[in-house]
């Protein structure tokens, strides 16, 4: 037990010794702070270029009515001009499209023969509103065709606002929802980079080791097993460690800002903001204060301890697999062929997370891959903030736990034949018989 402590003391003061780790650690948040502002920034300076789109209508249907401009995108009627004079001045000048409906009997044909011209491919946006503009317009034209009355259309239509609560009397709201994907996919990432990044720093730990022999000097002393968990538990450690000064630093920036609005911090994330508090951030942020105000409704406390159990769980999982893959090979050209296999989960519980929770995260998919222990560490947080029974939760993790233990095993007898192998790429038939090896 004291060589494994020592080992582990070895792993951690060497990775947070390193200078790389000192400045990721203090300028991460930094960096990340600073990459939101620069994609705010960029988004509104996008935003504030407008684009003024010129349309030709041959078809003597459409009129600037029936083309709203936005803050973004203003349509001017060039008719008059003609499409190729139009084109030409639109190419050499500083419009930036063409619009051109030309004059055809049916409207069916009509609206599949509508064209538009840009110097630069138009992005979702500005297509998607071309298209609804001239597709309101034809649809009325067709109603009014066939006998409908457009006002009574109009005056029939009904926006309903349906209020959500759960069984308990707790309100919910498409907001909260939002804030529960966002906050679930964040976990989930935040959980696969640092497997990838902490699990592949204990693989190049190993290959360093084997290819300067040092490795032989320390299996003179410790066990094989040993190594391996006090490397694996050195730099989860560490790992743990930066995340624990992100939260201060996050917390300190937290605070900081409320104090330069004036905002009370301590019940901005508690569950009892009162009135006057709610009133002066809406008349500080305005709208974006909702946010705030819903955020505060997430189970922190639950997401803080489920994200350290199921960091540890996962990053042990594939540090363990890691591990026996830097044991296994005398270098990282050769660790290629056994990283897909691993990869492959890992990737697979993002996308499940992405396509499949966001939609149903009580689904019969979510569940199944919130319990298989290559994806629940990554899947079941992205669940957790929708509500998760605690029973399918400990199922989860007991699962977890039992694999770790089943896989470490299997980890640890390649890791202890692999370590000592010099001068040749192994094969998945020499793992297996690493595997079965007894000696």
């Amino acid at each position: 037990m004291n060589k494994l402590k020592l080992i582990i003391g070895r792993e951690f003061n060497a990775k947070v010794k390193n200078k790389s780790f000192i400045m990721m650690t203090f300028l991460s948040p930094l960096i990340m702070i600073g990459m939101m502002v620069l994609v705010v920034f960029l988004m509104k300076k996008n935003d504030q270029k407008i684009k003024e789109i010129v349309y030709v209508d041959n078809s003597g249907i459409f009129s600037k009515e029936n083309f709203e401009d936005t803050e973004t995108i203003k349509y001017q009627d060039y008719t008059k001009v003609g499409i190729e004079a139009t084109k030409k001045k639109v190419e050499e000048g500083n419009h930036y499209g063409v619009l051109f409906i030309p004059k055809l009997d049916s409207l069916e044909v009509l609206a599949k023969s509508v064209e538009f011209y840009s110097k630069d491919t138009p992005g979702l946006n500005t297509i998607e509103n071309i298209e609804r503009n001239v597709n309101t317009h034809l649809r009325n034209l067709k109603m009014t065709k066939l006998g409908i009355n457009l006002e009574k259309i109009a005056a029939s239509r009904i926006t309903s606002n349906i209020k959500m609560y759960n069984f308990s009397g707790e309100k919910s709201s498409k907001m909260i929802n939002g804030m529960k994907v966002g906050v679930g996919s964040l976990a989930g990432y935040m959980l696969m980079m640092f497997v990838i990044i902490y699990g592949t720093s204990v693989m190049r730990s190993v290959i360093e080791e084997k290819t300067s022999r040092i490795i032989e000097v320390i299996v003179s002393s410790v066990k094989p097993f040993q190594l391996m968990m006090g490397k694996i538990i050195g730099n989860a450690s560490a790992g743990l460690l930066q995340f624990f000064i992100w939260g201060i630093l996050l917390m300190i920036g937290s605070i900081a800002v409320s104090m330069f609005l004036g905002i009370d911090a301590s019940k901005v994330f508690s569950q009892d903001v009162d009135i006057e508090q709610a009133a002066k951030m809406k008349e500080l942020l305005g709208n974006k204060a909702d946010v705030f105000l819903e955020i505060r409704k997430l189970p922190w406390m639950t997401l803080f301890f489920l994200f350290v159990f199921y960091f540890l769980g996962g990053y042990m999982l594939y540090s363990s697999l890691f591990a026996a893959i830097g044991a296994a090979v005398d270098n990282e050209t050769d660790t290629q062929q056994f990283m897909m296999p691993i990869m492959a989960p890992l990737m697979l519980a993002v996308y499940v997370g992405a396509f499949t929770v966001i939609n149903d995260p009580h689904g019969p998919i979510a569940v199944l891959f919130s319990h298989i222990p290559l994806t629940s560490p990554i899947v079941m947080l992205m669940r957790v903030p929708f509500g998760v029974p605690w029973w399918e939760i400990v199922i989860s993790m007991a699962i977890l736990i039992v694999t770790f233990l089943a896989v470490v095993w299997l980890a640890a007898k390649i890791y202890r034949v692999g370590i000592l192998m010099y001068g040749k790429k192994p094969t998945y038939k020499d793992l297996w018989k690493w595997i079965r090896y007894n000696g």
